[in-house]
């Protein structure tokens, strides 16, 4: 695992493309401060810069420095959650321009997972996560449903958990609105 951060960070730091395990599914991240990196994973899954991707931290006290107003309820819904939850929030700031949506707004995550917690503890930045495949396409739910087009395509790619075939599932997600109003848009 650690030679493994080693070089994700390095790749990382240099405005390159990790494709890496997650708490739920394999992920395709990079700097989420940096906008020609953004701009690589949109390349890579043929997405539309209009669907915006999440974001992962390792800790929920470093939300607030990437959204202007950390609703109350956030707190509970993280604490309460029993299982990996991305949550909408409004008025994003703090990272690229192209990972935020037209709406104002970023998901992120808080992820337990220990190779992200470390992960992003040593780059000391929020990382992008999107699942690891071409946009409309079906998400890998393990590293070996991952196309070779996709493995080919990034700077680097994480060896930590490759072999495990545990079908992992994507994320809740719910919007948050200022107003404390809950929308479910992924259960």
């Amino acid at each position: 695992m650690e030679n493994d951060i080693k070089k994700a960070i390095e790749v990382l730091k240099n405005g390159g493309v990790i494709l890496y395990p997650t708490d739920t599914i394999w992920g395709i991240g990079c700097d989420a401060t940096n906008e020609k990196a953004v701009e690589k994973i949109y390349n890579i899954k043929q997405r539309s810069d209009q669907k915006s991707m999440l974001v992962l931290l390792d800790n929920e006290n470093k939300i607030p420095s990437y959204i202007n107003e950390m609703p109350e309820i956030a707190w509970d819904l993280i604490d309460l959650s029993e299982k990996p939850l991305t949550i909408i929030y409004s008025g994003a700031k703090n990272l690229a321009a192209n990972l935020i949506a037209e709406d104002g707004s970023i998901g992120i995550r808080i992820s337990k997972d220990p190779f992200n917690q470390k992960l992003i503890q040593r780059f000391r930045k929020p990382i992008v996560s999107t699942s690891a495949n071409i946009s409309g396409e079906t998400s890998p739910q393990s590293f070996s449903e991952i196309t070779q087009e996709i493995i080919e395509s990034v700077d680097y790619v994480v060896q930590w958990n490759q072999d495990d075939l545990q079908k992992a599932q994507p994320s809740s997600i719910i919007k948050l609105e200022s107003t404390g109003e809950v929308k479910i848009i992924r259960e």
